[in-house]
């Protein structure tokens, strides 16, 4: 897919490149009006679309499908783009391709987000490309809280709710024919060498309990059962449980 010469009936070799004054001649044409001159704009950018759709083809995506979101984002960023500023197409273009096409995966993707979260989602997007039409940049976090006056954890839980999932093994850097994926770089905390010999540990230590210190320990910890209940329970005051219950734990600490 990757190699694919013609997209939605494009040949993709035959392309036309602007050069930086061309396009700044034709988005001016544009603004006044000139259709022919906003379909050369087009047309002129479609390898911008074709670079940034190669970031997405790894997801299963149909690439046509791809190709055809990201001239849709093409032409917003055509017709919204500011041309009293000293800016550069491309450095306008370039996010409002890449946000359309992340707009089209997350529409389309297998994991469920609340309504609410999705509506809050969006608002932000559209406070994000309001913000960069009007000042040719990508706003902070907080300058979008401050625009939508809502705290600035519920735009990053919004925002990471409705994010593309990444496979664990999906390649995130290759040398020599070796790849690193996401399951390389996840950590186990839990599961580590040390843990599991404290574990082992914890395990010799208990067995050289007695059953009934044991089963005291048992009753009290995995349980969840008070003295009181593990005295009716065995036949023993509280107190006895209370000193077996000591002492087995002080037992298990020194065999650790």
């Amino acid at each position: 897919m990757l190699n694919k010469v013609e997209i939605c009936g494009v040949n993709t070799t035959k392309l036309p490149v602007l050069k930086s004054e061309e396009t700044r001649q034709l988005l001016l044409r544009t603004k006044q009006g000139d259709r022919l001159a906003r379909e050369q704009l087009i047309r002129g950018n479609l390898r911008l679309v074709l670079s940034i759709i190669q970031r997405f083809v790894n997801r299963g995506e149909n690439v046509d499908d791809l190709f055809q979101v990201g001239c849709i984002g093409l032409i917003k960023a055509i017709d919204n783009f500011n041309t009293d500023l000293d800016v550069r197409f491309s450095t306008y273009g370039v996010p409002m391709i890449v946000g359309e096409i992340r707009r089209y995966l997350r529409d389309n993707s297998a994991v469920r987000v609340s309504r609410a979260m999705r509506d809050t989602a969006y608002r932000v997007l559209q406070a994000k490309e309001a913000y960069i039409a009007q000042h040719q940049r990508e706003p902070t976090v907080e300058q979008i809280a401050a625009i939508l006056n809502i705290k600035r954890e519920e735009i990053v839980f919004a925002l990471d709710a409705i994010s593309e999932p990444i496979s664990l093994y999906e390649p995130v850097y290759s040398d020599s024919g070796d790849s690193l994926c996401v399951m390389d770089q996840v950590k186990d905390s839990k599961n580590t060498d040390e843990h599991w010999l404290e574990h082992i540990a914890l395990k010799d230590a208990i067995s050289r309990l007695s059953e009934r210190e044991r089963n005291i320990l048992n009753l009290r910890f995995y349980q969840g059962k008070t003295q009181i209940e593990v005295s009716q329970e065995i036949g023993i005051s509280q107190a006895q449980v209370s000193r077996l219950e000591k002492g087995a734990l002080a037992q298990i600490r020194k065999g650790m």
